[in-house]
């Protein structure tokens, strides 16, 4: 497990947010998730957002990364651990949201090349009240303190790994993080996943060969 304290540093996250954080976003774009999740991510990217909360705990904080990176933020601590960190926002007046974490294949290689690797969600949980953020919740994790029931597999490129439901998260306790078995776990699930897949596309194979026959004997 790792040797900072998220949940602390999510505590903190939030308490910053309510106190500097509720009027980045203004206006007709409170109604945006995309805008309040980018002007959440710029400001906890700024000098008085992550930078601050954790001056005492790391070497350095990174926040030039591209669209394409898959982390937003990034930081080194003083053991030597690299956190590579996927902001995520939930308006909690919406009934679903199935986010997109990380490609099981950028996972697997970033795991693989250190154990001092950490590849971490911070998700941000907020309602809009009187043309104002207000921020609920913030959890701080990395990827495998979450556990299985509440991920899911989408069929992008290799497999993306999802949220089911941004509304019901659990996670393992502290103690019970075991990287290894989680990893194991994920590439089970996958073989499962990929015989889906393969299931669905002989379908549409299929039916395709079946439009093409109509269309021949027209």
């Amino acid at each position: 497990m790792t040797q900072i304290d998220l949940d602390d540093i999510a505590n903190k996250v939030l308490e910053v947010l309510n106190s500097n954080g509720t009027d980045i976003v203004k206006g007709s774009s409170l109604n945006s998730p995309r805008a309040v999740g980018d002007a959440v991510q710029e400001f906890l990217a700024g000098d008085n957002g992550l930078a601050t909360i954790l001056k005492d705990l790391c070497i350095q904080v990174d926040n030039d990364f591209t669209r394409r990176s898959m982390e937003d933020l990034a930081f080194k601590s003083g053991q030597g651990n690299y956190y590579a960190i996927d902001v995520k926002t939930h308006n909690l007046n919406t009934a679903f949201n199935m986010p997109n974490l990380i490609s099981v294949k950028r996972l697997a290689q970033f795991y693989k090349r250190s154990d001092n690797n950490y590849f971490c969600i911070l998700i941000v949980s907020y309602v809009v009240e009187s043309g104002r953020i207000i921020y609920k919740e913030c959890h701080f994790k990395p990827i495998e303190a979450f556990n299985w029931d509440c991920l899911t597999f989408g069929a992008l490129g290799w497999g993306q790994i999802q949220i089911a439901n941004a509304n019901i998260l659990n996670f393992h306790d502290g103690k019970d993080i075991n990287r290894r078995d989680w990893m194991i776990k994920m590439c089970d699930m996958l073989q499962f996943f990929y015989d889906e897949e393969i299931g669905k596309i002989v379908e549409r194979k299929t039916w395709f060969q079946e439009a093409k026959t109509y269309w021949k004997n027209k």
